[in-house]
């Protein structure tokens, strides 16, 4: 990589070297203009062992909590046994719904995000957390972005949404959206439930899926405020960065969510609301 490469006007080496004063641990150096980078798939047996101990975890609580789209998708990828190939599971998720895995160094500007996903491609964080770190990262990392999202992207009408989420998100932004369509993927993707009629309540977000101790909170919990989905309300809503979050909203269904997303008014909700107060969770 020489020169000033850039990605609408996102300059590689100045966001390099601003991740590196912020102490964050990925190598932003070796990204290509589209801020990724390979995989290079050297992990040590020490990381190794770590994958297998959070996932071995994770899943005794996925299998009893997670909704069984996720479960279907974690099935047909199989992503526990080992630290997970980026190419290989690129070849069945490909099969799937079209989409498909680039490794990045760790989270990446707004721009270039979308466009991999308006392309279907997803970032994958290329390194793993620690054993001190088994219980909260404060950066994604690979555990979090392979065993919290790459399974759904399996559901093709979820793996619709993302993409029309990439092609439009930048649009709505330029109208003053950016806090409200961040929301939306705050409360659906990381940390969305779901509760078809006549079935139990379940989770599919990241962040559910990732977390040993939100999960548990979110689905189980007397404690935890279920919302009905409605995509004005989310759009409208503040959540949490760091602790439980104060709303978890229930889709119905991914129909519903790439429905929502469609040929709901977003610009009309923007429009109407990026000026005004914004909801308190614990009280919608």
């Amino acid at each position: 990589m020489s020169g000033e490469e850039k990605v609408v006007g996102v300059s590689v080496q100045d966001y390099a070297r601003e991740c590196a004063e912020q102490g964050l641990r990925g190598d932003y150096s070796l990204c290509r203009s589209d801020f990724t980078v390979e995989q290079k798939y050297d992990y040590s047996a020490a990381e190794q062992e770590v994958w297998r101990t959070l996932c071995d975890r994770q899943t005794k609580l996925t299998e009893r909590l997670a909704h069984h789209s996720y479960l279907d998708g974690m099935e047909a990828l199989g992503l526990t046994a080992k630290i997970p190939d980026f190419h290989e599971v690129s070849d069945k998720l490909r099969k799937l719904t079209g989409w498909e895995i680039v490794a990045v160094p760790g989270l990446i500007p707004a721009q270039p995000f979308f466009d991999h996903l308006a392309n279907r491609r997803f970032p994958v964080t290329n390194w793993l957390r620690t054993r001190e770190e088994l219980d909260y990262i404060v950066e994604p990392d690979m555990f979090h972005d392979f065993f919290g999202h790459v399974p759904v992207l399996s559901q093709p009408a979820f793996a619709d949404f993302m993409q029309l989420y990439g092609e439009k998100a930048g649009d709505y932004i330029a109208l003053g959206g950016d806090e409200m369509i961040t929301r939306l993927y705050w409360y659906a993707v990381e940390y969305g439930l779901m509760q078809a009629p006549g079935e139990p309540l379940k989770a599919f977000g990241a962040g559910l899926m990732s977390s040993f101790t939100e999960l548990q909170f979110a689905v189980e919990s007397r404690d935890a405020h279920h919302v009905p989905f409605n995509v004005e309300t989310v759009m409208r809503t503040t959540y949490e960065i760091d602790k439980f979050q104060r709303a978890y909203f229930v889709l119905p269904s991914f129909d519903a969510l790439k429905d929502a997303f469609q040929s709901g008014d977003i610009a009309g909700i923007i429009g109407r609301f990026k000026d005004q107060p914004t909801l308190d969770p614990s009280m919608i």
